[in-house]
């Protein structure tokens, strides 16, 4: 990222403090001084940051066990904000509750609905805790420090955990230890061009578009965009509401020429319609594989 890492940073994230896009955030602009707010729905995020010009965004666009967030691609492409970067995370999760208390004495264990089921084998091992589906992960850890809520636990990161200074149970406790999720970073215009990367530094770009209907189409951009050395990362195709059988096509490209890109997106652009490039932007690596623990 480019800019100063003595200026304080406003992030907006989808959830409250101490949630993995909390955590994503700070990991992504480590060495600035990172200020969080949070919002309930990925619509008021990408709203407040539409209309507050010194606010950046994270916003989850993909996880290796869910899928894709099919409603931010749509609030990508409506809105007029650019992606500056990415950020690749690994989802682990932790049980903890209030200092004092053991697994033989948690009895309620409480977390948003998807990190009980990737955690429900372990969970299942101690039938004496009873699975209560909260909104959020790090709300409720959050809730037991608050509250002083005795023989709960909650699951949630590692983050939130210290964070609302809980004790740390039991860790990686998900079933599949290769739950990743990747983030995109967002921000207007102006503060884009201010705090993403230089173009020539980029190596990725987000695009969207539509295709005319005609036989061989999308064969005919894909061969183009081989021609020139580009690599298709991620497609994902979306139907038009209100126009049956037509979409939209979400495409990631990498390249390691910003020259032979720019060829490639001209040479094709005759061959589309409604092009909207999202950003570009510098790629990341998914984290090691010492960061699993088996």
């Amino acid at each position: 990222m480019c800019g100063n890492g003595d200026r304080k940073l406003r992030v907006a994230i989808q959830g409250v403090a101490g949630c993995f896009h909390d955590a994503a955030a700070r990991e992504y602009f480590s060495g600035f001084d990172v200020e969080t707010i949070g919002f309930d729905t990925f619509g008021d995020l990408f709203e407040a940051v539409h209309y507050d010009s010194s606010l950046l965004g994270i916003v989850a666009i993909e996880n290796t066990i869910a899928g894709s967030l099919l409603g931010n691609h749509e609030l990508l492409r409506s809105g007029d904000l650019r992606i500056i970067g990415e950020h690749r995370k690994r989802i682990s999760h932790v049980l903890c509750a209030l200092p004092g208390e053991s697994l033989e004495s948690i009895r309620e264990v409480n977390s948003h609905p998807m990190a009980l089921m990737q955690c429900e084998q372990w969970l299942r091992r101690h039938p004496s805790m009873k699975m209560v589906e909260r909104t959020d992960t790090a709300g409720s850890a959050a809730e037991i420090a608050r509250e002083g809520l005795r023989g709960h636990a909650a699951v949630c990161g590692e983050y939130a955990a210290r964070l609302y200074g809980l004790d740390i149970l039991a860790e990686g406790i998900e079933t599949n230890k290769r739950n990743f999720t990747r983030f995109l970073l967002i921000a207007d215009g102006m503060l884009a061009a201010e705090v993403g990367p230089d173009i020539l530094s980029a190596d990725k770009a987000s695009v969207v578009f539509t295709l005319p209907d005609s036989r061989g189409a999308l064969s005919k951009v894909l061969t183009i965009l081989s021609f020139y050395d580009i690599n298709l990362s991620k497609i994902q195709s979306l139907p038009i509401i209100g126009r049956e059988w037509e979409y939209r096509f979400y495409v990631d490209l990498t390249f390691d020429n910003v020259v032979r890109y720019h060829q490639a997106i001209d040479a094709v652009r005759p061959l589309i319609n409604d092009f909207n490039l999202l950003g570009e932007y510098c790629s990341s690596a998914t984290p090691s594989e010492k960061t699993i623990k088996q």
